[in-house]
Parts: C-alpha cells; sequence; structure tokens
C-alpha cells in the first residue's frame, strides 16, 4: 500500500471501507495534512480523532482545513490507480487520470464541498 495514501484501505489502489466500488480510485488532500493524501473524508476524520459536528479533534489539535479548488498550483488528488497527482482542474476535466485513463467515480462531486472550498 503506498505510504502517501492513508486511510481504511481495502486495497492498494485507494479503495477504502466507506468507498470501494471500480471507480473508486481517488485519493485526496487536505490542507491541514499537506503530506498525505487519504481514501475519504471520513477515514480523514476517523484517522485523525475528528468530530465531524465540529470539524476539530477532542484535543482540538487537528482542525479540518481545506484546499481551494480554483487553486490551480496544488496538486490535490492522486489517482489510485497510478499514483499520478493532479490539480483539482486536471482531476474533473475527463473524471479519468490523464496518465492512465482509468475512470473515476463520477458522484465524488456530490461531495466536493467535504473536500475543498470554492
Amino acid at each position: 500500500m503506498s505510504e502517501l495514501i492513508k486511510g481504511l484501505l481495502v486495497d492498494d489502489e485507494s479503495r477504502c471501507e466507506h468507498w470501494h466500488s471500480e471507480l473508486d480510485v481517488v485519493a485526496l488532500k487536505f490542507k491541514c495534512c499537506p503530506e498525505v493524501y487519504y481514501c475519504c473524508y471520513s477515514c480523514h476524520l476517523e484517522l485523525n480523532d475528528i468530530d465531524p459536528e465540529t470539524g476539530s479533534s477532542s484535543g482540538g489539535k487537528h482542525q479540518i482545513e481545506k484546499f481551494s479548488r480554483n487553486d490551480n498550483t496544488v496538486k490535490l488528488i492522486m489517482c489510485g490507480a497510478c499514483k499520478t497527482e493532479m490539480t483539482f482542474a486536471e482531476y474533473t476535466k475527463d473524471m479519468k487520470c490523464y496518465n492512465c485513463k482509468h475512470n473515476f467515480n463520477p458522484r465524488c462531486k456530490i461531495h466536493y464541498d467535504l473536500y475543498f472550498t470554492q
């Protein structure tokens, strides 16, 4: 499993206990944890002991911070299939990895607000 991807992983393509369809091969970066990618929002919450209501850890040491989806200077997404990093614009352009062509789950857009600011 990739050391860059954290979560409750079920395989080496970034699928986790929460999201594990054939298309769920995207790992995402949070501004508060810029060195790693997480399989999903729920994995980020659970691994950092964050209360979903407050967005903070129980000791207040970890506060969720999100990158802007309009910042095209930061690689925010990693394809779990080939480990290519991409910006939000690159990720959403064709809803598949520009490197390995693996399709991404189009329904992930429903949750963009959990990961990114406008």
